[in-house]
């Protein structure tokens, strides 16, 4: 395995490409969804289990981390890889968009952000020194640089006031990040729904010469149409030969459609979170199995699936322990939709590398549609 940090790409369909980031903890295949274990753990799975769904990577949450057991106690303690009994790549984002979201008493200046705990209302400050401090703490594989991330809507001038204030906290997170063999940082692009403003960040940052580039403040509230356009507007001014992340995204349809837009990585709690509240994805739709249809359904969630959970056990049972809130139903049902994710991903990369990406999201959405006898309940 490599000791260096490195991307290629393997096929292209359209926009959309196939490749590998490779990495001294392992390869991820592109494109690629990430599992989140916001605390050092996916939450209701065992690392093990979340590898056999398929993930090749794993994020976990600065602020989170930073509150909680603290970073100089995970570093103590072998650094997050060994903490968790995870060996393979971990991203890490940098705080900001948890500081935007649950910190209390948040203010903002040039310097970084000085807020108050959620969890116990301590005082703390974020800088972009700091968050590539704590990042390299936790010893993360691909390291995300700190930024403002404001909601959606907002008025175009508090996105381009945030966006020049992340772009000036991206190139103090480069040099924080100094060298780090083997492990990388990557640039978030910001800008609201503003197109030049996101041009305009998307072109200063890769003039900066970052490994890798997101695309964050998105899925913040916004329509799908508008993020998907935001997407084409960026996408054309990244360096083809670096991957795209698109941070905090999404539903199936989400993913299938940014894939065909060019982009190569994604986080989102939606899998694991909607599977503790007994809702799953499959290849026929979104399926509710609180719902008082499927007491009595013998059949499978998908008997096609490699994943135990969804081949091997009826959905009048799933449907009987989410009724009851047995614990078992969140860590199977969480199963379950980590692996159709990856499933998912995989078909992708596939698809591209035969050049039928177009063909195959047209099969995927026929299936959501239609559902099992009209049953979906559909992922818009």
């Amino acid at each position: 395995m490599t000791q260096e940090f490195s991307f290629a790409v393997h096929a292209v369909d359209g926009a959309a490409r196939a490749g590998a980031i490779t990495m001294p903890r392992g390869t991820i295949r592109t494109p690629a969804f990430m599992p989140v274990g916001t605390a050092g753990t996916v939450k209701a799975m065992y690392p093990d289990q979340v590898r056999a769904q398929g993930a090749d990577v794993v994020l976990s949450n600065t602020y989170h981390l930073m509150l909680r057991p603290g970073a100089e106690r995970i570093a103590a303690l072998g650094g997050l890889h060994q903490f968790m009994n995870w060996p393979h790549p971990i991203l890490t984002d940098s705080g900001g968009f948890q500081v935007m979201s649950l910190a209390k008493l948040r203010k903002i200046s040039e310097r970084g952000v000085v807020f108050q705990s959620h969890i116990d209302g301590a005082r703390h400050e974020l800088t972009p020194e700091r968050s590539m401090e704590i990042q390299r703490l936790l010893g993360s594989d691909i390291q995300m640089q700190f930024d403002e991330c404001v909601r959606l809507p907002c008025s175009d001038e508090e996105a381009e006031r945030a966006m020049r204030l992340s772009l000036r906290w991206g190139e103090r997170s480069r040099q924080a990040f100094g060298v780090q063999p083997g492990r990388a940082i990557f640039a978030i692009v910001q800008g609201g729904a503003v197109k030049p403003l996101r041009v305009e960040s998307a072109r200063a940052l890769a003039a900066m010469d970052f490994p890798g580039y997101a695309i964050g403040g998105l899925a913040v509230g916004e329509p799908q149409a508008v993020m998907l356009d935001m997407i084409e507007t960026v996408e054309p001014h990244l360096p083809r030969d670096k991957p795209r992340y698109l941070m905090g995204v999404g539903t199936p349809a989400d993913l299938l459609e940014s894939v065909m837009r060019g982009v190569d990585m994604f986080d989102c709690v939606m899998p694991t979170r909607a599977g503790r509240h007994g809702m799953v994805f499959s290849r026929f739709g979104r399926l509710n199995l609180r719902n008082a249809r499927f007491a009595e359904d013998r059949r499978p969630i998908d008997a096609a699936s490699h994943c135990p959970a969804a081949r091997d056990y009826a959905r009048a049972y799933w449907h009987h322990l989410v009724k009851s809130g047995e614990i078992l139903a969140m860590m199977g049902l969480t199963a379950v939709n980590l692996a159709y994710y990856q499933d998912l991903m995989a078909g992708m990369r596939r698809a591209i590398a035969e050049r039928r990406l177009g063909e195959f999201a047209a099969e995927v959405k026929a299936g959501w549609a239609a559902g099992e006898s009209g049953e979906s309940e559909g992922l818009n």
